[in-house]
């Protein structure tokens, strides 16, 4: 969601591409509800989002500026996002980051800002969790998780997923 990023999530960023990653997630869901027989079994088939899963925030971290408009940015996209989904109230499961610390150091300078802002997030909007157990993961390198702790994140997104689905109803 970072302005200045290339891969950024910000709606209104322009890079030299004139292309965002929300550009790209608009292309795909407009892929996605265009496809008909989505098993390609002779039958008409049609796309139904069960939920949102947000995993990102440590690119924003690396300014004050940037880090205290992570919340009003989330705010946003993700009201985009559901709205794209056709669902105002679609659930949504966050991944907190985390910061390695590699070698001690802080990897993420404005990380406790990101923090703060996805907890606020998450318990200020409807149908919103956090996934807070990668504060204890492991790192392959400075920025990303190992594979076993990939795989949790993933295995505790859907079990949190399938709780905010439940309370929905």
């Amino acid at each position: 969601m970072a302005y200045r990023e290339p891969g950024s999530w910000e709606p209104d960023f322009r890079s030299k591409q004139g292309i965002n990653q929300y550009d790209h997630f608009l292309a795909t869901m407009r892929n996605a509800f265009s496809e008909h027989d989505i098993d390609k079994d002779g039958e008409i088939d049609r796309v139904v989002p069960m939920g949102i899963v947000w995993m990102q925030g440590e690119s924003d971290t690396d300014t004050y500026d940037i880090a205290s408009r992570y919340l009003a940015n989330l705010k946003r996209l993700m009201d985009l996002v559901r709205a794209t989904l056709r669902s105002d109230d679609l659930p949504l499961v966050i991944g907190k980051i985390s910061d390695s610390l590699d070698g001690g150091d802080t990897v993420f300078p404005y990380g406790d800002l990101v923090q703060q802002a996805q907890e606020t997030y998450a318990k200020t909007e409807t149908n919103v969790a956090i996934v807070r157990s990668t504060r204890f993961y492991t790192f392959s390198d400075r920025w990303h998780y190992n594979s076993e702790a990939y795989i949790d994140l993933g295995n505790r997104f859907a079990s949190v997923l399938q709780k905010v689905i439940i309370n929905q109803r």
